[in-house]
């Protein structure tokens, strides 16, 4: 677990840092520590990865009016606490094209702690375009949209096929300074 580890130090340094930090400005000074749920094995996953074919670029809905096209490359399939799972996974088409993100897929989801414990918004995992037809799933690397903290930022919105029937204790809790 010194991954989920290193996860939450980069995180905490990303937002203390004024330069980097997706807090309000009054917040960072106040900053200290994100609040993360215990580092839970059973929250790792390896996933059977689909990859979907001749899916349509489209419209994803944000907090905004922005809409990035994105396409859907993928579905994983994985059991936590003896439950099944599906998961749709995304490409940002305009991001994809960076070279540092030329084979980045973005995973957002909800759960029952949406809301409650954790961001009302869901929350997103960032993975990489696997090499086989397995991918690894770490929740406990699960984080909260820039908008958690800060009206001024455009977020993707869950989609609705990417809410899971359980509570998925990982990652980033809902913030409060």
């Amino acid at each position: 677990m010194a991954s989920v580890t290193q996860f939450q130090n980069d995180l905490n340094a990303e937002y203390a840092d004024a330069k980097t930090s997706p807090l309000l400005t009054e917040d960072v000074g106040n900053f200290k520590s994100l609040d993360f749920y215990p580092a839970n094995e059973d929250f790792f996953v390896v996933a059977k990865f689909v990859r979907t074919k001749k899916e349509k670029p489209f419209e994803m809905k944000t907090t905004t009016h922005r809409k990035p096209i994105y396409v859907k490359y993928g579905e994983v399939f994985f059991t936590i606490q003896g439950l099944d799972f599906k998961l749709n996974v995304y490409r940002n088409i305009a991001l994809s094209k960076q070279k540092k993100y030329k084979n980045h897929l973005f995973l957002p989801f909800s759960d029952l702690t949406s809301g409650k414990e954790s961001y009302i918004g869901g929350k997103y995992i960032d993975l990489e375009i696997p090499k086989g037809n397995t991918v690894a799933i770490d929740f406990n690397t699960s984080y909260n949209p820039y908008c958690a903290y800060n009206y001024k930022y455009s977020c993707p919105i869950v989609p609705l096929e990417n809410d899971l029937n359980i509570e998925i204790k990982a990652g980033v809790k809902k913030f409060h300074i």
